[in-house]
């Protein structure tokens, strides 16, 4: 009975949006590593495709990441994530679930850290156009013993017509999550992007990341590279 609670009220949202939807959104990234938050997702190129419905200040949406090599399936996500934008605030919620083969299913909704679903609450900040910050707050309320909290800030700015952003992630404590035993640095990054054109009326966004997890459990560094379609 749970499970079909769950399964008619997300059909429900979904429909309801979709039929009033204002603006659709889809599309795709490609990148020769997934990482997220400093974390190195599957350790295979991905394939991340995503689409969003927006009605107004709410946005619905889902997103996700496939490994390319079998091995790294082990680390394949399917998020849904709820919206609400109030000007420069947004607030909303994110459901992750991690598809691995032989691993939870979609309806284990168990709440002992070993479900199939980690709901994560988030507030983020926009800045003004003369300082173009963003700020994001989010912790895991669901799944998660530890309630992870991780904190963001991203600026970005332009050099020579490149688009290029700063990111700091922190962890605020302990987490089995983010691998950290107290509050830790784990997501130092500098992006560049571009719009490559290949025709007169065909551009291919790419885009570079080198990001930096400092956290003393894990000290890794990665370069990314992707393009969007």
């Amino acid at each position: 009975m749970k499970h079909l609670r769950h399964s008619l009220l997300l059909g429900t949202l979904l429909l309801a949006t979709m039929v009033r939807a204002q603006e659709v959104q889809l599309g795709a990234d490609v990148v020769s590593r997934y990482i997220w938050r400093g974390t190195d997702f599957g350790e295979s190129m991905s394939v991340q495709p995503g689409l969003s419905l927006s009605v107004g200040a709410l946005t619905v949406g889902t997103w996700a990441s496939y490994a390319i090599s079998a091995p790294g399936a082990g680390a394949n996500e399917h998020d849904l994530y709820l919206s609400l934008s109030f000007g420069a605030v947004s607030i909303g919620v994110t459901d992750y679930y991690f598809p691995a083969p032989g691993g939870p299913k979609f309806f284990d909704f168990d709440d002992n850290g070993e479900g199939a679903h980690y709901l994560e609450p988030f507030l983020q900040i926009s800045g003004p156009e003369t300082a173009p910050f963003t700020l994001f707050a989010g912790f895991f309320a669901y799944n998660d013993p530890d309630n992870s909290i991780y904190l963001e800030g991203q600026f970005p700015f332009v050099v020579n017509g490149v688009e290029m952003g700063l990111t700091v992630g922190v962890v605020a404590g302990e987490s089995g999550f983010y691998n950290t035993g107290s509050v830790a640095l784990v997501n130092l990054g500098l992006s560049a992007s571009r719009t490559i054109q290949i025709t007169e009326s065909f551009g291919l966004p790419v885009f570079v990341r080198y990001i930096l997890n400092p956290n003393p459990r894990v000290e890794r560094s990665y370069l990314v590279f992707g393009f969007s379609l």
